[in-house]
C-alpha cells in the first residue's frame, strides 16, 4: 500500500471515529455529562488523527508537493494548513472541557456539543478535499521518485507508530465506534 491509500484509508478510520463522536453530542445534548469519554475522543484525535495522521500530511506529503513547486502559503496546501488549525482549535476546548473539574454549567455542555460538532463538520470536508482533490493532484504532480521518497518516509513514520503502541490507538477508535455509532462498524 502507498503512502497516499494509507492516508486514504486512514481517513476512514476519523470518518468511523467522527460518526460515533456525533452520537456522543447527541447524548451529550441530553444531560449526559461524560467528561472522561470526551476525553478519550480528544486522545484518539490528538493523537491519532493530528499527530499521527496529519503529521504524515505535513511533514512529509506536503512537503515534497511544495518541493514540487506547490505554494505553502496560497492553494491547496495552504487551505489544508488551515484547516488542521481550525481543527485543533476546536479540539482545545473539546479537551478544556474534558478536564474540567467542575461540574459543567449550560455553557460548558453547550461549548463541549459545539466544539465536538464543528470539529466533525470540519474533519468531514477537509477530508473530502484531500481524497477527492489533494490527494489526485499529488499523485499527478509528483515525480515517481517524490512518490516513492514520501512512501518511504511515511513507512519509516508509521514503523515508529507502531512500535511506540500505535496500534491502540485504532483500538480505541474501535472501541469508540462501537460503544457510540448509531450506524454498526
Amino acid at each position: 500500500m502507498d503512502a497516499i491509500d494509507l492516508l486514504m484509508q486512514e481517513h476512514q478510520l476519523i470518518l468511523r471515529a467522527l460518526d460515533a463522536l456525533d452520537a456522543f453530542t447527541v447524548d451529550l445534548s441530553g444531560g449526559q455529562e461524560d467528561r472522561e469519554e470526551l476525553g478519550r475522543f480528544v486522545r484518539f484525535i490528538r493523537e491519532f488523527a493530528d499527530a499521527r495522521h496529519h503529521g504524515k500530511e505535513e511533514d512529509i506529503l506536503f512537503e515534497a508537493m511544495v518541493a514540487a513547486g506547490f505554494p505553502r502559503d496560497g492553494g491547496p496546501i495552504a487551505v489544508m494548513l488551515m484547516d488542521h488549525e481550525a481543527g485543533r482549535a476546536h479540539v482545545a476546548i473539546m479537551a478544556k472541557k474534558a478536564g474540567q473539574a467542575a461540574p459543567w454549567t449550560g455553557q460548558d455542555r453547550a461549548a463541549a456539543i459545539g466544539a465536538a460538532r464543528g470539529y466533525a463538520d470540519l474533519l468531514r470536508g477537509h477530508i473530502r478535499k484531500e481524497d477527492q482533490i489533494l490527494y489526485p493532484m499529488a499523485r499527478q504532480r509528483l515525480h515517481e521518485e517524490a512518490i516513492a521518497r514520501v512512501d518511504r518516509d511515511c513507512a519509516a513514520f508509521e514503523a515508529k507508530q507502531v512500535a511506540g503502541g500505535g496500534e491502540e490507538l485504532q483500538d480505541l477508535a474501535r472501541e469508540l465506534v462501537t460503544r457510540h455509532a448509531r450506524i454498526p462498524a
